[in-house]
C-alpha cells in the first residue's frame, strides 16, 4: 500500500467570526464527515493561530482530483460551506475562486 498523500492548507479566520467557527466545528454534521471518509480523507485536523486556520489531512485514495470533486458535489458539504465560508478569508496568494491554499511540504519525519 502506498504512503498517504499529506495535504496542508491555510486560510484566514475572520476575527469577528472566531466564536461562530469554533461552535460550528464542535458539531460537524455526520453527513459531511461521511463524505470526507468516502473520499479517502483521513487524519483531518484544523488548527488555529493568530487568525490563521491551518488544516492537515491524509489522502489514501487513487484519484485525488476526482475525490475532491465528489466532496464539492455533495449537497450536505455544500450546505456546510455556506456556514463556514463567511467565517474565512482566503490568503492574498489564492487564485480567483480558491479558498484554502495548499502549502508545500518541506520536511517530513517518517
Amino acid at each position: 500500500m502506498p504512503a498517504p498523500r499529506r495535504v496542508a492548507s491555510v486560510i484566514r479566520l475572520r476575527p469577528e467570526h472566531e466564536q461562530e467557527y469554533r461552535e460550528l466545528h464542535r458539531d460537524v454534521p455526520r453527513a459531511v464527515l461521511d463524505t470526507l471518509s468516502r473520499a479517502h480523507i483521513t487524519n483531518y485536523s484544523i488548527f488555529l493561530r493568530e487568525h490563521t486556520l491551518f488544516a492537515y489531512y491524509e489522502y489514501t485514495g487513487e484519484d485525488y482530483e476526482a475525490d475532491l470533486a465528489v466532496i464539492a458535489a455533495d449537497p450536505d458539504t455544500q450546505r456546510w460551506w455556506t456556514l463556514t465560508d463567511p467565517c474565512q478569508q482566503p490568503l492574498d496568494s489564492a487564485e480567483p475562486g480558491q479558498r484554502w491554499v495548499e502549502g508545500e511540504e518541506l520536511f517530513h519525519l517518517d
